[in-house]
């Protein structure tokens, strides 16, 4: 691994991109892939796509490579420290190696590697914040039926499923009154809204699904009986028919507890995502350990809860695992990523290139 793919991670995570903010660095990534042989351009979300001919081979079949562009906060003024192998910030932001670790990887396999298929390059926008940029993805723009995902941590796996989501919106209307004068005259939504939530079944229902409730709002001042509440809720679940049935019953929950106090509600429930389930004999995990494997990781398929944009790509019907990139501690001020790590991540990113040509 060459020491200028270093210089160039550490150049990026001091470009700022938190989420709605990544135009200015995927305009700079824009330019880096052109710089190395690429064609590149924003499709009307904003995302990039990039593509390269094959080198050093014939085959016309292209893969799919793509990695996210946002960053979650705190993530303005990242200031990247080397300490023997490992890079961090300076410890008050985070690194940015969440996903830009992925793209430097995948810059330096694009520039060092004999042979490669076609490749169709997409670095996402908004995926930290809801998977808004691969959901808005111009898909007329990529043929490629398979790919890989850069962005799980660990290398020793390989993500092949992720959950169904639900997302449970409740605005609560009860009636306003004074507290210490008159409250028996009001319906407080605060109230309601407490007593719905009391009674949701949260936190980890089984090994494969899980419910939330994540804000709660409502109320202005102290001795008011409050008319307005809110609260965002959340379900999700690696079988869909489960995670519908969760979503189903916290909604009768909702309802039946929000109305005995009185109050009216209004609800929004979104599917925002559908479970998937690459096969482990899928030709991407295949490929996938077969590289890993060439820097010495015997690699393991797992599924999550949480997600990426794999979960869409594989709803729209490109293959997608997910393979690590080396990043450790993400979404937190103790990001960090060892340079070993990174090293291997090229090396199975050639891999892929070169099982991918054949």
């Amino acid at each position: 691994m060459s020491q200028a793919m270093i210089d160039q991670f550490m150049e990026m995570v001091r470009i700022p991109s938190e989420s709605g903010e990544e135009a200015r660095f995927l305009d700079y990534l824009k330019e880096q892939f052109i710089k190395i042989g690429g064609k590149a351009e924003k499709d009307d979300y904003g995302n990039l796509i990039a593509t390269f001919p094959a080198k050093g081979c014939t085959t016309t079949v292209p893969i799919l490579m793509s990695c996210h562009g946002d960053t979650v906060q705190p993530g303005k003024d990242i200031e990247p420290v080397i300490n023997g192998d490992i890079i961090s910030s300076k410890g008050d932001t985070i690194l940015g190696a969440d996903d830009k670790a992925g793209i430097a990887e995948l810059l330096e396999a694009i520039r060092t590697a004999d042979v490669y298929p076609p490749l169709e390059i997409a670095i996402s926008r908004q995926e930290e914040v809801g998977l808004f940029g691969v959901k808005n993805m111009d898909y007329s723009r990529i043929t490629a039926t398979k790919g890989f995902l850069l962005d799980n941590d660990t290398l020793d796996t390989i993500i092949i499923g992720g959950p169904s989501y639900f997302a449970i919106d409740v605005e609560i209307t009860g009636k306003s009154a004074h507290a210490g004068m008159e409250p028996e005259k009001g319906i407080n939504a605060i109230v309601a809204a407490a007593k719905a939530i009391a009674h949701l079944n949260l936190g980890r229902l089984d090994h494969e699904s899980t419910a939330n409730v994540g804000v709660i709002k409502g109320g202005l001042i102290r001795n008011g009986v409050p008319d307005k509440a809110s609260f965002l809720a959340e379900c999700r679940s690696l079988k869909h028919d489960k995670a519908q049935k969760i979503a189903d019953e916290m909604e009768a929950i909702i309802i039946k507890e929000v109305e005995a106090v009185g109050a009216e509600l209004t609800m929004k429930i979104d599917n925002l995502c559908k479970a998937v389930d690459i096969p482990n004999d899928s030709d991407t995990v295949k490929t996938a350990k077969a590289a890993l494997k060439t820097v010495g990781i015997e690699a393991e398929t797992t599924f999550m809860t949480g997600f990426t944009d794999a979960s869409i790509y594989n709803n729209m019907g490109i293959e997608m695992a997910v393979v690590g990139i080396g990043a450790q501690n993400e979404h937190s001020t103790d990001e960090c990523i060892a340079i070993s790590d990174m090293k291997k991540a090229v090396g199975m990113i050639k891999e892929i290139f070169r099982l991918s040509a054949e």
